[in-house]
């Protein structure tokens, strides 16, 4: 008799015991039972390796799947579940013209192949923040993206199942307020003014402000083309809870060709605190 304990648990790379039973006769027609204890390491199949880059508002997530048993892997299922604030898109590669026009593959898929021994395959996935779908600027502070399901079989047709722990991506720097330039004018004429459109939003739950907006200096002493029109200074009231309130800046472009509306910072003054600048804005000038 042979029996093995703890051997429905999803975890790897623990170690289990196996407990095997003699049947014996010690001649006296008496049946005895002598137990022997093993100890042994459950090894995992594959591993998951995953990497996280941010471009711009764009989140990538990388996962890698290696093979490390003797068989061959066919992949039913490499889904990834990403959290609530968050949607995925996996990305592949341009099938070729006769795979994409086959009927037969839109009847039959077959799953991925991963090989015995150190066998690998990538995965990519596109994540989108819900509130750059849905227009909503209130941001989670978390920073977990979500997990993977991974189901797969083996030649013989045996099967296995790995869930993956949350997948974390860069901690989130979390801010009172959002700043975006939401509009600027398609056609910008040298030396006359123009509207720049911009929206400041809260990010909390209490009032803040009120407001200055303004073009920062650089120390480098870059001169600067494009620049406040009249008024140096903005002033804006405070915001309630979650507020937003949408604003222009007459600006004034000083040269022709490729220019670019840098330093716009805003500035709390009831907390005397300054938020890093805008990114770099590129607009072109022209003379008519």
């Amino acid at each position: 008799m042979i029996s093995l304990l703890n051997m429905m648990s999803r975890n790897w790379g623990l170690t289990r015991r196996l407990v095997c039973t003699a049947l014996y006769n010690d001649g006296d027609s008496e049946r005895k039972y002598l137990p022997q204890f093993f100890k042994f390491v459950v090894a995992n199949p594959l591993s998951v390796r995953t990497k996280v880059r941010t471009v711009k508002e764009n989140t990538f997530l990388e996962a890698c799947i290696e093979n490390h048993t003797k068989s061959n892997l066919h992949m039913d299922q490499v889904e990834f579940e990403p959290a609530p604030q968050w949607s995925a898109t996996i990305l592949k590669a341009d099938e070729h013209s006769l795979e994409r026009n086959s009927k037969t593959r839109d009847i039959f898929k077959p799953p991925v192949l991963i090989r015995a021994g150190g066998g690998i395959y990538n995965y990519l996935y596109q994540l989108k923040h819900a509130s750059h779908e849905s227009g909503h600027t209130r941001i989670d502070g978390s920073n977990i993206l979500g997990k993977l399901q991974i189901t797969w079989r083996t030649n013989l047709g045996e099967s296995g199942r790995l869930q993956t722990q949350q997948i974390l991506g860069t901690p989130v720097a979390h801010k009172d307020i959002d700043l975006r330039i939401v509009e600027v004018p398609a056609v910008v004429i040298l030396e006359r003014p123009f509207l720049l459109h911009l929206v400041l939003t809260s990010q909390t739950d209490k009032t803040v402000g009120p407001f200055e907006v303004f073009i920062s200096e650089r120390d480098s002493g870059e001169e600067k083309f494009v620049m406040v029109n009249g008024i140096q200074k903005l002033v804006l009231p405070p915001l309630e809870s979650f507020g937003t309130t949408n604003f222009d800046m007459n600006m004034i472009a000083t040269r022709l060709g490729v220019q670019r509306i840098s330093g716009i910072t805003i500035f709390d003054t009831k907390e005397k605190k300054a938020y890093d600048p805008l990114p770099d804005l590129e607009i072109f000038v022209d003379a008519v």
